[in-house]
């Protein structure tokens, strides 16, 4: 083995590099002691849904329930890496059962297994909801929990998560995948980047307006997740409504719990009854019904006719 070149040698010596590689050493002997064990894992939960749909409130809300093993955050750029657009040309971020190969969900349980442990995973990663059939393949006992929310809400919120970012950083995708393949100027040059997630159609986008990429984020999102769940047994589908979580919160989770099979405590009775108040992965102001009308009233009139057709399917009144 080659000795390491000697302007590398204060990075050695530096303790968060150190620890930093010795955490990963750690993972990768992990990773080779499942592939020789292959300790038994349940497949995993994935809580999914359009990007500022109320995903973060749903996963918090089942994390806290001690019943999975999960990380805190997202890890898109995990699953990218089995199949994303930097090994699938650039297509986008969703994935089809074609994509799914038996080596990708021996890389999903180690990588969970390394880092989590052996046990029940939970996974809230939003770009899942472009890959249900993907999952869906490697994982035919995974349940996954779908959040929907108002188009005109959904949409004007991403419209405010594209400008404003959120407390702990942006939304921009450059940090995951380096430059577009081709030039981005959407909104008449405003942003030379994607945020969120890369929807299959999004070089068709790369000069519109921001609200109509918007509106067409949630669509797809939407659309691929809802074709997919056809082919998903009716026990392992449970969807959510994010406006329940302002009517009926404890009663929403305690079904969606139920459909789990986790318990439903008072304190989590009491949690859920808290909910509005509690702070969430906000990104302007407190989360609220009809929002749209206080934002981005103007621009949500513009796309209404775009993403109406898919809110009457998914149960709401464009009109109310």
């Amino acid at each position: 083995m080659p000795l390491p070149h000697l302007s590398s040698l204060p990075k050695l010596l530096d303790r968060e590099v150190r620890d930093k590689n010795l955490r990963l050493l750690g993972w990768r002997a992990k990773e080779f002691a499942w592939s020789v064990l292959r300790p038994a894992m349940p497949d995993p939960v994935f809580i999914i849904g359009c990007s500022r749909s109320g995903t973060t409130v749903t996963f918090q809300t089942i994390a806290a329930s001690g019943q999975f093993l999960h990380f805190d955050y997202e890890i898109p750029q995990f699953w990218n890496s089995l199949y994303g657009p930097l090994n699938n040309g650039w297509k986008s971020e969703a994935a089809g059962a074609e994509d799914a190969r038996p080596e990708h969900r021996d890389r999903a349980l180690a990588h969970f297994y390394a880092r989590l442990g052996a046990g029940p995973v939970l996974d809230k990663t939003c770009i899942n909801t472009l890959r249900v059939a993907y999952l869906h393949t490697l994982f035919p006992q995974a349940k996954f929990v779908f959040i929907q929310r108002d188009g005109r809400d959904n949409v004007s919120s991403m419209i405010d998560g594209w400008r404003l970012g959120r407390v702990d950083g942006g939304f921009g995708l450059e940090r995951n995948f380096g430059p577009s393949p081709v030039p981005v100027a959407i909104n008449g040059g405003e942003f030379h980047e994607w945020h969120f997630f890369i929807p299959p159609g999004w070089r068709d986008y790369n000069t519109a307006r921001l609200e109509e990429v918007c509106a067409w984020q949630w669509v797809t999102a939407n659309r691929l997740a809802l074709d997919a769940s056809r082919a998903i047994p009716p026990a392992q589908w449970i969807r959510l409504r994010y406006e329940d979580l302002f009517e009926r919160p404890v009663e929403m989770f305690r079904e969606a719990f139920a459909r789990l099979d986790i318990p439903f405590d008072e304190p989590m009775q009491a949690r859920c009854a808290s909910l509005t108040s509690r702070p969430t992965s906000i990104v302007k102001g407190a989360p609220c019904p009809q929002k749209w009308k206080e934002h981005n009233p103007a621009a949500i009139e513009r796309i209404l006719p775009l993403i109406t057709p898919l809110m009457r399917e998914m149960g709401y009144d464009p009109n109310d």
